[in-house]
């Protein structure tokens, strides 16, 4: 063996610094599209913001040019919030539990909630518990007992767990912990320092006043609730012995209370969503503009460019390329963004038109061929990117999903029978519900095959119950 050189010619691809940074801020959202701003303006000291009270006015976002090359006055629909269902505790397709009162839409309970989000479930049990007149060591189990709550207000830990949880010195045994419970138990809200849902529904019952109701419903919780889940109103009139009338008063009853009466105390963690793209209907057409309020508005310091630009080999001259370079991707970033949301709106204008019902199947292939994209960017421009349009607020990706064959030969979107799957349960009579092999039974008279599982599936992704569940009297 001798050393030797040799020559060999190959091909490689290689990523140059600016394609690295181009292909970073296109998958980041916009909150991280800030943050990764912010980094670069107190890194480079020729990049800066426009301020709006020196500097000239700034250029506008990239628009998608109208279908007559004119930019008509707008026809501007309001972006409806979208608003979620709420999942009730019984397995109510139409509503959740009210609070104490019963109530959703009384002002004065939304004014309370946003006040008791400021102060924890503890904050105020503490509160209560230094107005009541309780020995010294009495108070010390039950502050031991408020601690140890989950944010719903329930005693997970059983009191044997707790006694020997506390120093073994203090001689604490579960009658004490349990005359501390009591205790707990009498503070507001009603049912908090329960130990199960049971418990917790039977504390707030025995709290109203005794009448009929209130006491078949105190039977109903404390010996019968599984069957009340499961509405198997048959058997349940057997055991409580009524008739319908006064178990549906009962049940209204129930469903009144509160089963996690901590919860309005938890804190609140919202999250804020900046849409990347507003859709607007222009002229009789869905057109899509990038939202002013996300696009950044970027330059090079002029001072420094100056100065740069009469010292040559200057040290800076790296940072101001990487500047223009920055600002270059930034609107390269956006103006990928508008192109893939106006593909994505041209081919979805059913669902602009007449909502989900109207969704056509679409793949990423489809737009990264329409715009000699690869599947990748197309997958990374519509992750955590966000559409505001007159029918909400959507992430990029919600227009995408699998398809279902038609007896036509054509596809239905997944989407589009969801949406089918939930108009025929809202108009369904709730004394007979519909089962998932007659819900696809009914599409299948409209020409879409689907089988039973599949319904299934859909009908669980959308949060409603099975058919026993969806029974009432």
């Amino acid at each position: 063996m001798k050393p030797s050189l040799q020559l060999k010619l190959s091909q490689h691809l290689a990523l140059t610094p600016q394609l690295q940074q181009s292909i970073k801020l296109l998958q980041l959202s916009t909150l991280e599209l800030e943050q990764e701003l912010e980094k670069y303006l107190l890194e480079n000291p020729l990049l800066e913001r426009e301020d709006d009270a020196y500097a000239p006015v700034a250029a506008e976002p990239p628009t998608a040019p109208a279908g007559d090359g004119e930019k008509a006055p707008e026809e501007t629909e309001p972006v409806a919030s979208s608003s979620g269902e709420e999942e009730s505790w019984l397995g109510e397709p139409d509503g959740g539990y009210a609070n104490s009162s019963g109530s959703f839409d009384d002002d004065d309970n939304d004014f309370q909630d946003v006040q008791a989000a400021t102060t924890s479930l503890r904050e105020h049990l503490s509160w209560q518990l230094g107005l009541m007149g309780l020995p010294p060591r009495d108070r010390t189990l039950v502050q031991c007992l408020i601690e140890a709550l989950d944010d719903d207000g329930y005693l997970t830990q059983s009191l044997e767990d707790l006694a020997e949880a506390l120093p073994p010195e203090l001689e604490i045994d579960t009658d004490e912990l349990q005359i501390a419970l009591r205790h707990l138990q009498h503070f507001d809200p009603t049912g908090v320092g329960a130990r199960n849902a049971q418990e917790c529904l039977a504390l707030q019952l025995r709290a109203l006043p005794a009448d009929d109701t209130q006491m078949l419903a105190l039977r109903i919780v404390s010996g019968h609730l599984d069957l009340l889940a499961g509405r198997d109103f048959a058997k349940l009139k057997k055991c409580v012995e009524c008739d319908d009338e006064r178990l549906r008063e009962a049940q209204f009853l129930i469903r009144s209370l509160n089963p996690r009466p901590g919860a309005k105390y938890a804190a609140l963690d919202a999250r804020y969503i900046t849409p990347d793209v507003v859709v607007r209907k222009v002229r009789g057409q869905w057109t899509v503009n990038i939202n002013s309020d996300a696009y950044p508005r970027l330059r090079i310091n002029s001072l420094y460019a100056q100065i740069l630009s009469r010292q040559r080999g200057s040290g800076l001259s790296g940072q101001l390329q990487e500047a223009r370079w920055l600002i270059k991707n930034v609107q390269q970033r956006f103006d990928t963004i508008l192109r893939v949301a106006q593909a994505i709106v041209d081919r979805q204008r059913q669902f602009f038109d007449h909502g989900e019902v109207a969704m056509r199947p679409l793949v990423l292939r489809e737009i990264a061929d329409i715009l000699g994209l690869h599947e990748s960017t197309v997958s990374r421009v519509t992750t955590q990117k966000y559409m505001a349009t007159p029918r909400g607020i959507f992430e990029l990706k919600y227009f995408f999903g699998s398809h279902v064959a038609t007896e036509a030969g054509g596809a239905c979107s997944a989407t589009a029978i969801r949406a089918l799957i939930k108009q025929l349960v809202g108009a369904e009579n709730a004394k007979k519900p519909l089962s998932d092999s007659q819900i696809a039974d009914l599409l299948g008279q409209q020409g879409i095959v689907v089988a039973r599982r599949t319904i299934a599936k859909y009908r669980e992704s959308l949060g409603i119950p099975p058919v026993k569940l969806r029974k009432t009297l």
